[in-house]
Order: C-alpha cells, then structure tokens, then sequence
C-alpha cells in the first residue's frame, strides 16, 4: 500500500472535466440523419481497500444503439454487460418528436434524479468509482418502465421532463428493501417488472447562466407489490433532489443534496423482520482544477469530494437507528483526459460512519474509461 501512495503522490505531482459530453452525445442523436448510429462506453477498475483482498473488474461495457426513423421518430437502447459475465437491457425507449419544444418518450428510462443517474459515463464524472451517494441514495443506475414528455424551453434556459413510470418492488414473496443500501435492492430494470402502482417522476435543469446549471428532481408514489392484502408489503416514497454544476475556464465544481421520505415503514419492516429507514438524505459538494492549459488537447483534472448520507435519517415504530449507516466520505485524485472520451483515474478514499469513536477506512483505486 504504501508504494501505491507514492506512485500515486507521484503522479499528482505532474498531473475541467467534460460534465456536458454525456448531453454532447445525446444532441447528436437527435441532430443526426436518418439511419444507424452506433456508440458505447465502459470502465475498467482496479479496488484496493486497507483490509481485505484487492479487486480487478471489466466493471461494465455498454453498447448503445440509435435508429432514427425519420425527423420525429427515433429508438435509442444500451446493452450493458456487467462484470464480464451479466447482461442487462439499461434503456430501450422510442422518441416522437411533436414540435422543437415537446416531445414523448415510451419505453425502459432513466429516472431523472440527480445528476449521475442520467450522466454515468466514466468520463463525465471524477472519481474511479461514481459517487457512493449515487449508490445508496439514488440507486444508479436506476430505471425504470413508463411513459411521458420532455424538451427544452430555450427562451427561459429550461430543460424538463415529466414520466408516470413503475417503481421499486417492495415485496414479491420476499421482502426486498433494508436499511444498509435503501431502495436499491427494489430496482426492477424493466425485467418482467410488477406495476401495481404508477408513480411520477419530473425533473427541470436550468441553464441561464454562464458557466451555471441548476437541477431539481422530483419522485413521488409507492413501491410496487405482487400482492396488496399483504399488509406491510408497500412503502409510500417521496424524493426530491437539488444538484448544482459550474464550470469557470479551468475550474469546475459540482454538489448534489438528496432527500427521500418512506411512509408505512414501521409496518414494513414489522412484517419483514428489516430495518429500513423512514428517511433518507445527504449531499457531496466537489470541486476540480485542470493542471492543463485550456489550449491543450488533453486535460488533467485534479479534485477533491466529500460526501455525507444516511439511510437512517430518520426510523419509525420500534427501529433503532443504526449509527453505522450514516456514512461520510472523502475523495481525493485526479482524471487525466487522453482524448475527448478515453480517460485514466486514479483516487484515494477515506470511508467513514458516524459510529463513535469508529475508525475511517482507506481505499485506493485505479481505472480507465471510454465513451463514443
């Protein structure tokens, strides 16, 4: 471990990132011509944490393929292989195109929460691993099955989206959320998905101002069942998140504040023997400088992150809230910018939780990404 703190000091020592090519890539499918277009991205990590074993992972390669049909309509789908040997479908939605401000969207979609749940490429994001608020608090990357609308509002620098979609399944003959992770256990990803109940989903981004955007998500509804006599077997949710992104010449800066509300919780976990939270929430504020002239081909981004989240916000009923589920990490590395969509990231972490007096726990890690 120590040679790899070197190497890693080392590096830093001669060492803005691209939050826009992820919307980048989504403009040219739009703008494009008639026919096929073929991109991708994916992520190669190596984990090194102070204890245990290290960790060596294809984390995921996604293959995505566009169609547009004519000038309103277009079907766009990623086929993404986790781990080398897991397949999964992350998005398949048609696109109608009503006018140059309103349009439909059907299909398997990305929940418009928080920035990295719809801009998870590698190289739009610092950090090896994505931020672990966007592991527990949102569950990216999380879809799911629905339809809606969205478009721009250029006149007012608007950006929205509006879906009724299906949620996280709460109970299948089994009980599926807990308090360590949340709700991630309850994606669904579109695989025969249960759709007891509809839920909304809406975000808006603003980008009126220079070098500025703002980003408020919305979700509300309940989580879904195989069966409704179950008492215990649903949850009320209601989400909302706040995220911020600035970019000045060498200088960016990001931050992302979520907060979800579970109702019936005490029920829940009576009949399930769990410990799920009746509320969740936490934020990481980031910023970065590029070590590289703005003239240069290639950039260097040096940055530093910090995170605090808890699934344990709040408890209800007889629940003891568990300390060791409020969480709070610190980020610190670098992302060097080969070409625009090849980078190579390097980053040490320090996790900790608010147990008293419990001790951080270090983890150094190493990857490469590409996105076309």
């Amino acid at each position: 471990m120590k040679n790899q703190i070197i190497i890693f000091s080392l590096l830093i020592s001669f060492s803005v990132f691209s939050q826009n090519s992820s919307e980048k890539q989504m403009l040219n499918l739009q703008t494009m011509a008639t026919g096929l277009k073929i991109g991708g991205y994916g992520e190669i990590t190596y984990n090194d944490p102070d204890s245990g074993v290290s960790e060596i992972d294809v984390q995921r390669l996604v293959m995505l393929f566009a169609y547009k049909f004519d000038d309103r309509v277009s079907f766009i789908t990623e086929i993404e292989f986790e781990h080398v040997k897991e397949v999964y479908v992350e998005q398949a939605f048609l696109n109608y195109g009503v006018s140059d401000n309103f349009n439909l969207r059907g299909g398997l979609m990305l929940v418009p929460m928080g920035i990295v749940n719809e801009y998870h490429e590698p190289t739009t994001y610092n950090g090896v691993e994505r931020p672990s608020l966007n592991n527990k608090l949102v569950p990216t990357t999380w879809r799911e099955m629905g339809l809606g609308v969205y478009g721009r509002i250029n006149s007012a620098s608007l950006r929205y989206q509006a879906y009724v979609m299906n949620g996280f399944i709460s109970y299948n003959g089994a009980y599926k959320l807990k308090g360590t992770n949340g709700l991630r256990s309850g994606r669904q990803k579109g695989a025969e998905s249960v759709g007891s109940n509809a839920n909304f989903a809406a975000r808006v981004d603003y980008y009126g101002l220079p070098g500025l955007k703002f980003g408020l998500s919305l979700y509300n509804g309940k989580t879904q069942t195989t069966d409704k006599s179950v008492v215990g077997s649903q949850v009320g949710l209601s989400m909302i998140g706040f995220d911020a992104r600035y970019v000045k010449n060498r200088f960016s800066a990001r931050s992302e504040y979520i907060n979800a509300s579970l109702s019936d919780t005490d029920k829940y976990n009576l009949a399930s023997g769990k410990d799920l939270g009746s509320k969740m929430s936490g934020y990481y504020v980031e910023g970065a400088y590029n070590l590289l002239p703005l003239t240069a081909r290639q950039k260097l981004d040096v940055f530093l992150r910090y995170e605090d989240f808890d699934t344990h916000a709040e408890v209800a009923g007889n629940l003891t809230k568990n300390e060791s589920f409020h969480r709070k990490e610190t980020t610190f590395g670098f992302s060097y910018h080969l070409a625009d969509g090849a980078v190579f990231k390097m980053d040490w972490q320090s996790k900790g939780t608010a147990v008293p007096d419990s001790e951080s726990k270090g983890q150094f890690n190493m990857g490469i990404g590409v996105f076309f």
